[in-house]
């Protein structure tokens, strides 16, 4: 993969963390926003390599811990519909609702199906006109464009059993809502770029 190596450098990396301890001059409470930051963070080590001033906080970070029990409960109830087949990112199958998770619900016999995009859900559906397919269209506002991208295609291309079951959530009111916490410690935010490039903030 190119550029993969390029930021595996551990020459430039001890460089980046000595000028990180230089210029240290207080103790940093710093939330990271993402979860990919946070995976990124402990995967490769950076929370133990920041100098001890500096604390990292794990931010509201992924779209499965903010999405609410009521749309949680929604898909399990749409997922056991024995004419559904029910599409979703597999890191909400294990995500409980008020009795049960997405696992449970297949194990009884449902068609649930782990998907790596909402395209994938799309061709589902085109291969299986017979059936509904529901993608789960979960996440913060950078999921919005490509569940957005397929609906515009499936209207496009005139496919008639796909729909979304859709909790879209934004970062800035979850930041505003640490941020006038009385209990507050953070100092910082490691902002979601990807996110700000989608809003243009």
């Amino acid at each position: 993969m190119k550029y993969l190596d390029e930021f595996s450098d551990p020459v430039l990396a001890k460089r980046l963390f000595d000028d990180i301890r230089a210029n240290t001059t207080q103790p940093w409470s710093i939330m990271e926003v993402c979860g990919g930051q946070t995976h990124s963070i402990i995967r490769h080590g950076i929370d133990q390599l920041l100098p001890e001033e500096i604390q990292l906080i794990h931010g509201p970070g992924c779209p499965v811990c903010v999405t609410p029990l009521e749309i949680i409960d929604k898909a399990l109830e749409i997922a056991s519909r024995p004419d559904v087949i029910f599409c979703s990112f597999g890191d909400m199958l294990r995500v409980p609702g008020s009795g049960r998770d997405l696992f449970k619900v297949k194990s009884e016999g449902a068609d649930v199906r782990v998907v790596y995009s909402p395209l994938d859900a799309l061709k589902i559906a085109q291969e299986n006109p017979d059936r509904q397919v529901v993608f789960f269209g979960i996440g913060f506002e950078t999921t919005a464009p490509p569940n957005a991208m397929t609906v515009y295609q499936a209207k496009k291309l005139g496919i008639p059993n796909f729909s979304l079951l859709v909790s879209h959530v934004k970062v800035p009111p979850a930041i505003d809502a640490i941020m006038n916490s009385p209990d507050c410690r953070v100092q910082a935010f490691l902002a979601a770029g990807h996110v700000c490039t989608v809003m243009g903030t």
